[in-house]
């Protein structure tokens, strides 16, 4: 059988020495809670509301990696695939809210819901306010008639961006920033594909197996189970499937103007995510959407696993205005 192979050291302690790499690559831009396993930006202003998420290790640039001016301001980080937990939420919202209220922005999952719902109404008891938003963008994850039950993926990164503009740059109110983030929430689909699995630090399985001839359409970024396996097939009549169900599912329309990310979950080569880069453009000039902007890489991974998501926002002028604004993080600048 095969076994994973990561190059860690200890595996209990991988969030902390995240934490530490965190640090090191933002230079001097970033300080961390040590004992609480949090971080947050040296950007913040006094006359801003505060932006905070959180969320399990595993998944970086997501979610620390998008600190930074005109992105999100502080980050919760949980061990790998695992939710902060209250204490942490809590004392790195202490540490950075301006009394101009906060911002929770995180993906919709059952532990991170908890937590920052247990931390939210703490903190209301310090006069601390808040507003939550999660991110829904996984339309694999459930039917559109439930779509407070889909789970936040790659799509997190397009509200991040939103949400950094609107309160660093365009100084928005927790009201009207949380107005404008949950707009945007309901203009964001993704749906991801796996070639492999991955495995947690401490294990010596892979959280879930393909046969060699094998893909899922619809992976979740936990290894989450997707709509279903197939034979692996072409590259483009993967983006056409995944297309079409993104395309159906808001719906995007001819005229619309949208954002576009390529993700890779992890291990895919940059051949493969340019070649499926080519077809999403093909698919949208088909279908007489326009790409306002494209990103292509690594921003909401899944360990080593193989395998890529699409992400699609759809823009008004409010939310082009605030897209089109400078973003200075580690894992995307603009």
């Amino acid at each position: 059988m095969r076994k994973p192979k990561k190059l860690l050291n200890d595996p209990n302690n991988v969030r902390q020495e995240v934490m530490q790499g965190l640090v090191y690559a933002y230079n001097g831009k970033l300080t961390a809670i040590a004992d609480y396993c949090a971080v947050y930006g040296n950007h913040i202003s006094n006359d801003q509301v505060v932006v905070i998420s959180g969320g399990g290790s595993g998944h970086e640039p997501t979610f620390a990696g998008f600190i930074g001016e005109g992105g999100i301001d502080g980050c919760a980080l949980g061990e790998v695939f695992t939710s902060p937990s209250p204490d942490q939420i809590i004392e790195l919202t202490k540490a950075t809210e301006k009394g101009n209220g906060v911002l929770f922005l995180y993906g919709n999952y059952s532990g991170d819901g908890m937590n920052f719902d247990i931390s939210a109404e703490i903190l209301a008891e310090e006069n601390i306010a808040t507003k939550t938003i999660r991110a829904t963008d996984d339309i694999a994850s459930a039917p559109l008639s439930k779509l407070s039950d889909r789970r936040g993926v790659a799509g997190i990164m397009f509200l991040y961006k939103i949400a950094g503009a609107a309160s660093q740059f365009e100084k928005y109110n927790l009201e009207n920033l949380y107005q404008v983030v949950a707009k945007a929430n309901a203009n964001v689909r993704t749906i991801g594909v796996a070639l492999d699995g991955c495995a947690l630090p401490q294990s010596n399985n892979f959280n879930f197996e393909l046969d060699e001839n094998e893909i899922e359409i619809g992976i979740g970024i936990h290894g989450e189970a997707g709509l279903r396996r197939q034979a692996m097939t072409s590259s483009d009549e993967v983006v056409k499937e995944m297309i079409d169900r993104l395309c159906d599912d808001l719906p995007f329309q001819t005229g619309d103007r949208v954002c576009v990310l390529i993700n890779n979950l992890g291990a895919l080569s940059n051949t493969e995510l340019l070649v499926i880069t080519r077809k999403v453009g093909i698919e949208l000039n088909n279908r007489g959407i326009v790409s306002h902007d494209i990103a292509v890489g690594h921003f909401c991974t899944s360990l080593e696993m193989s395998g890529f998501s699409i992400t699609l926002m759809k823009l008004d002028d409010e939310l082009q205005r605030l897209y089109d604004l400078p973003c200075q993080t580690l894992g995307w600048r603009k």
